[in-house]
């Protein structure tokens, strides 16, 4: 369904994304971690094409990306980002309906379906009792419901997601990853929780410095030696008593003495430095 071939992205003297050639397969649910600035998000920008590859290519399905129209684009992907938002106080009722604009012609009123799929997916991420409400006056973690509800409703093949759990409380973050099982989406997803992406995605994909350095399944790739190399954190590894799946138990490193105190001060318990 989504293939980088070789994906370069070059900002002046710097490589972003090194040569990238990774693959997501129709119905895969494949996840992208690293460290800040390792080049998860510059990538999934240039599948949504927000940003155009210095070189490399985007293919959807047999087709190259590029050569898609917009609307064409549009129709096969998905995208809920960081930076999604809007600066107009639309309702969620007519935020959500937006993601059926690129099946739309002119101006075309939604019909009895559109209404349909948008009331669903509302339900579906808990937004249905907001309908009315300004998106202006929402919390960020309502409005990151209503901009995933959007793009469910865009009915696109491929689904890209950058940190879709920022914002969201736990019970909202189980929900919404579990929507992303659905045998009929094929996904590409930003995480840095590595435990979250150990329990939804289908292979993981690490990236450092803009380079891949591993693929596959959770249980191989979430090692405590990949970790420790690529984040520089100390983990152990455990499987889940219920699933199976890799869980990671982070070890704080110890305080490094600092200089001396100066005298007569002290640390008051549960403060941090």
């Amino acid at each position: 369904m989504l293939r980088l071939d070789a994906l370069t992205v070059e900002v002046g003297d710097a490589t972003l994304v090194r040569a990238l050639s990774l693959s997501v397969g129709a119905g895969e649910v494949v996840g992208l971690v690293g460290p800040n600035g390792s080049g998860k998000s510059t990538a999934l920008r240039c599948v949504y094409r927000a940003l155009r590859p210095t070189g490399g290519t985007v293919w959807l399905g047999e087709r190259e990306l590029s050569t898609l129209s917009l609307r064409e684009s549009a129709r096969g992907v998905a995208a809920l980002t960081q930076e999604s938002g809007t600066e107009m106080d639309f309702t969620v009722e007519e935020v959500v309906a937006l993601g059926r604009t690129p099946h739309l012609r002119g101006n075309q009123t939604l019909g009895a379906r559109e209404r349909a799929l948008c009331r669903d997916a509302m339900r579906r991420l808990d937004v249905a009792h907001l309908a009315d409400r300004g998106v202006l006056t929402l919390s960020g973690g309502e409005r990151q419901r209503v901009l995933a509800a959007r793009a469910l409703v865009q009915e696109a093949g491929l689904l890209v997601l950058d940190e879709p759990t920022n914002h969201l409380d736990i019970r909202h973050q189980v929900a919404l990853l579990r929507l992303l099982r659905d045998p009929e989406l094929t996904v590409l997803v930003v995480l840095h929780d590595l435990n979250l992406a150990a329990a939804v995605c289908d292979r993981i994909a690490v990236l450092d410095a803009g380079a891949l350095v591993a693929v596959g399944p959770p249980a191989e790739v979430l090692t405590a030696e990949l970790v420790e190399r690529v984040f520089g954190v100390a983990a152990t590894v455990v499987p889940h008593p219920l699933t199976g799946d890799p869980q990671l138990l982070y070890t704080l490193p110890p305080e490094s003495p600092g200089p001396p105190r100066p005298h007569g001060t002290h640390r008051t318990r549960g403060t941090r430095p």
